[in-house]
């Protein structure tokens, strides 16, 4: 097969456009719904003096409100006490206040310690540049203290102090290589609570410490990482989780215990609170209500201690086993902590805050206790107006001065936010001094609600011209695609009509630049509007030049079974769209394909002459099948991965002796350098068997990772992955390609799985393998069938532009398969569509250092290898299918069309509203839809490229021979 001809380079150029218009929108989504909300210019405002002098803020990173509160939290361990953490129990059900904060998306560490302390929810897409510094510099609650002594993890504590007032803010952290997941990661914990104890001993003897930390509105601030490491190590239904909480609990007791000793008074407010949840297998990012759901436990000085609970109640099922239904519980949203904590010690609030002091609505209590008849409570409420109000001034006034044609929110009369809102607040002041606080409240809370919502408002001003464009530049995508696939480049000479589009389209591409630039947009609008534009224009451009073609194009298609055969396609990518949320859908997409396509499709002589095949085609769908059944929640088992090592060995066996026969023809030497390469390919997979059976008992004893494992861990993944891409053989066959490349990922699934990961590797490219048998069977008795019918003239495709192929009917179907298995490799090994549905046990052999970034090259190299497979077979298959160089990738590309409409249905369904489940599912369905759309292009290509210099072909002489 000749590669890189000029007439691929059409579709090279499709597939590289069609690759990174889909990589770059997926940007439209956090554009679209998720940009930052930090700006800069408001005042500040506060409360003169806050009830307490000091503020404690206790976080547990990654702790379940649930396992924290809840009475016999553990049944499956045995020995499990009844209340795992009695000390922060006894101050819910005597001294304090408590609820659920609850999170958003995205639940991981840097955008929840944001809301706790900032009192904002930073643009999500912040979470990918960096835990430690900031993508911006925000106000924080640690900024407006005296001073804030912060310990713990050098992941979190830097971001408060960049941006914050020079000496204002003091750093203890722990080394980052003590973030070991191999080891007790209680230590962390402890490890804070030493140091906070060694804080106090060195002002015993220092004064000027001691005036320091004796000073009013001062903040102390423990991030406790421990239950986060613990959670993704063990999972938080551990026993390791539980006695993690137990740690937590008693830092907390002895914390309090040090700042009685050392002040001698009750001046100091406690906040007990968690960044985010845990997830059953022990991840978080997404909207799951086990990661969205934290705890928040308040008391101290000038917090409420224990109210009966409320008619209705505040209960529901959720809290209903904490055994705490006799007391009010009282939930907030996360950043709503910001401000309750600036509103003990009588701070200025983050300039940045959108979170409302609970105690803003008069109809409920909330977390501030009650000495002067509800004074303080209303000044809050008063506090938190002119805070947001100041917020929405200035988005307002930047808006209104680069927008055209702009439209203020309607609540505040003419756009004159200052003169109407000023009017606001004097009304609630003067409720104030006449003493009516609860009026001056219910007056707060109506202005508050109204400013929110003119923030959101401004937030989400661009969203209309951002989804209009997605919309454009997708049907753009699908027009641009149909014109290169059905319409041959043009030869005629260049006419005035295409001059014409040429100049609309450079005309419209500079009135929009001009536009945002006006308006000043991000920068990601100039890249964005460059799609639809150059598609729409490329689109118009050949199908105005081949009218004669088109109309050519239409009377000699079969309408009737286009329609018929479009239907199907319709049904069955409706089925993968619905699969995403039920995943035996997949299972029951290979049963159909092992069981009734075979038994009602295949003709009668492919059946009979092919039985063997037939019982191999079906066996293979129905142990594929199996897996997506499984349950996603596994537990790590070596003996599995080790039968998946097995398997894989056997199959490579196979593969090679398959490889052999093919090669009788060439040299002895020739043959003997494949069988070595093999049997290389087999030691390090039997290496890596060895290595992870080793490393998983040492994990489990919790003796950390050995140096010598690690070490040898990555030698052999490094070494077998690279193998086959540095494997120099003359000529090889595909079948000897596709072996090396197998054996190559198959020790990534053994030291990146944890269960059933690699039997489903094997599996799923034994069916792959099987597939291209079949197929090309059908083909031959096809063709065989339309020499005996020369006249017969049913199948008629559509034109192509590479040489003179055109589809067939079984071509739609084939491509229709792929798109099918393109979408399996990706949920068939145990994931869902969700953005943290990642094993990080298996990471921990190669990584038990926190490294966010490796540890995600890691899972997603994993990812990636069951579509490296695919893309080989899928290109031998084209080859064997006697078609040119990605003729079926043309196929799949126009199917694709529909999966393009499921991505904008996806794009449209994503939310920043409603429950964080659905908040979480909305921006992975999309993202992962949009990702496989990627995928799907790019395999073709990557299959060729691998596949190269292979002597892909099938004999016509076999092809009868099966027959």
């Amino acid at each position: 097969m000749s590669h890189g001809t000029k007439k691929d380079r059409p579709v090279l150029r499709l597939l590289l456009i069609g690759l990174i218009f889909h990589l770059v929108y997926i940007g439209t989504v956090f554009d679209c719904y998720f940009t930052s909300p930090v700006v800069n210019g408001m005042q500040s405002y506060g409360l003169d003096r806050g009830p307490a002098k000091r503020l404690v803020l206790i976080v547990a990173d990654g702790l379940r409100a649930d396992l924290l509160l809840s009475k016999q939290p553990f049944p499956t361990i045995p020995g499990s006490p009844e209340t795992v953490a009695p000390h922060l129990r006894s101050v819910v059900e005597r001294r304090g206040a408590f609820g659920v904060s609850h999170t958003h998306v995205p639940t991981e560490s840097r955008p929840g310690h944001v809301a706790l302390i900032g009192g904002m929810y930073e643009d999500v897409s912040a979470v990918t540049k960096g835990w430690k510094t900031n993508p911006v510099d925000f106000d924080s609650v640690f900024n407006r203290s005296s001073h804030t002594y912060s310990f713990g993890s050098p992941d979190i504590l830097p971001m408060f102090a960049q941006g914050a007032t020079p000496g204002k803010v003091d750093m203890w952290m722990f080394h980052e290589d003590e973030e070991d997941f191999t080891k007790d990661a209680t230590a962390l914990d402890t490890w804070v609570l030493n140091h906070v104890r060694d804080l106090f001993h060195n002002a015993s003897t220092s004064m000027a410490l001691n005036a320091q930390m004796r000073a009013e509105k001062t903040v102390f601030f423990l991030h406790l990482l421990g239950l986060d490491t613990t959670g993704h190590s063990y999972r938080p239904f551990s026993r390791e989780y539980m006695n993690n909480i137990q740690v937590v609990d008693n830092i907390v007791r002895q914390t309090e215990q040090s700042f009685s000793e050392f002040y001698e008074d009750s001046e100091t407010a406690f906040v007990f609170t968690a960044d985010h949840g845990m997830s059953r297998i022990g991840n978080h990012g997404d909207g799951d209500p086990d990661n969205t759901q934290t705890p928040l436990i308040a008391w101290g000085k000038g917090i409420r201690g224990p109210l009966p609970d409320s008619n209705p109640s505040s209960h529901d099922d959720y809290s209903a086993p904490w055994d705490l239904t006799r007391l009010l519980r009282r939930d907030v949203e996360q950043a709503d902590v910001a401000a309750l904590m600036s509103t003990l010690i009588g701070i200025d609030w983050p300039v940045n805050s959108v979170g409302v002091v609970p105690d803003v609505d008069h109809t409920r209590p909330g977390y501030l206790l009650d000495v002067d008849g509800g004074k303080t409570q209303a000044e809050a409420a008063l506090v938190n107006a002119r805070v947001l109000l100041s917020h929405y001034r200035v988005k307002h006034a930047r808006k209104r001065e680069h927008t055209l044609f702009y439209k203020p929110y309607p609540y505040f009369s003419d756009g004159e936010t200052y003169l109407s809102g000023q009017m606001k607040l004097s009304e609630i002041e003067h409720l104030i001094k006449r003493q009516q606080y609860d009026d001056a409240r219910q007056a707060s809370s109506k202005l508050i609600k109204h400013t929110l919502e003119g923030l959101r408002y401004l937030q989400t001003y661009d969203r209309t011209l951002i989804g209009a464009i997605v919309v454009v530049a997708y049907l753009g995508w699908i027009a641009y695609g149909a014109s290169t696939i059905l319409v041959p480049p043009s030869s005629t000479g260049i006419t005035s009509r295409l001059q014409a589009i040429d100049l609309v389209a450079a005309v419209t591409l500079c009135a929009f630049w001009t536009l945002f630039i006006l308006q000043k947009s991000r920068g990601s609008f100039y890249l964005y509007i460059i799609f639809p534009v150059y598609f729409w224009h490329q689109a118009i451009r050949r199908f105005g030049s081949n009218v004669d073609q088109l109309r050519k194009l239409v009377s000699t298609t079969h309408l009737s079974g286009l329609f018929v055969r479009g239907g199907l396609v319709v049904v069955t990518l409706e089925g993968m769209v619905l699969a995403y949320t039920h995943r035996s859908i997949w299972s029951i997409g290979f049963l159909i394909m092992g069981l009734a396509w075979p038994l009602f499709f295949w003709p009668n002589e492919v059946q009979a002459r092919n039985k063997l095949l037939h019982r191999s085609w079906t066996i293979s769908c129905l142990a594929t099948a199996i897996f997506p059944l499984l349950d996603v929640n596994k537990k790590e088992s070596i003996p599995t991965v080790l039968a998946g090592g097995v398997c894989m060995l056997v199959a490579g066996f196979y593969g090679a002796v398959r490889a052999s026969r093919e090669w009788r023809q060439l040299p002895r030497t020739q043959r003997i350098s494949f069988q070595r390469a093999v049997g290389v390919q087999c030691g390090l997979l039997i290496s890596s068997m060895i290595v992870t059976a080793s490393t998983a008992l040492r994990l489990r004893q919790k003796l950390g990772l050995p140096l010598l494992n690690q070490i040898a861990g990555w030698t052999i993944l490094v070494i077998a992955s690279g193998f086959p891409f540095l494997l120099r053989i003359e000529k090889p066959t595909p079948e000897a390609r596709i072996t090396t490349l197998f054996l190559g990922f198959s020790v990534c699934f053994v030291i990146l799985s944890i269960s059933s990961e690699g039997l489903f590797y094997c599996s799923y490219a034994t069916t792959l393998f099987v597939w291209t048998e079949v197929e090309t069977v059908l083909r031959a008795y096809r063709h065989r069938m339309i020499l005996k019918e020369e006249d017969n003239k049913s199948e008629v495709g559509l034109a192509s532009t590479i040489e003179a192929y055109r589809p067939q009917a079984d071509d739609m179907r084939i491509a229709v398969f792929f798109l099918f298995f393109v979408q399996v490799a990706f949920f068939g090994t145990g994931n869902v569509a969700s953005i943290s549905s990642f094993y990080l046990e298996p990471v921990y052999r190669l990584v038990p250092i926190f490294s966010p970034f490796l540890m995600a090259t890691l899972l997603i190299f994993k990812i990636i290898a069951p579509y490296i497979i695919l893309s080989a077979f899928f290109a031998l298959l084209n080859a064997r299918l006697h078609l040119p160089p990605f003729s079926l990738f043309l196929v799949a590309l126009t199917l694709t069309d529909g999966l393009i409409v499921m991505t904008m249905t996806f794009f449209f369904k994503v939310t920043d509203t409603g429950s964080w489940l659905e908040i979480g599912q909305s921006i992975s369905f999309f993202c992962v839809s949009s990702l496989l759309l990627v995928w799907s292009a790019g395999i073709c290509a990557i299959g060729e490229i691998l596949m190269a210099g292979t002597t892909m072909h099938v004999s016509n002489a076999k092809a009868k021979k099966e027959n």
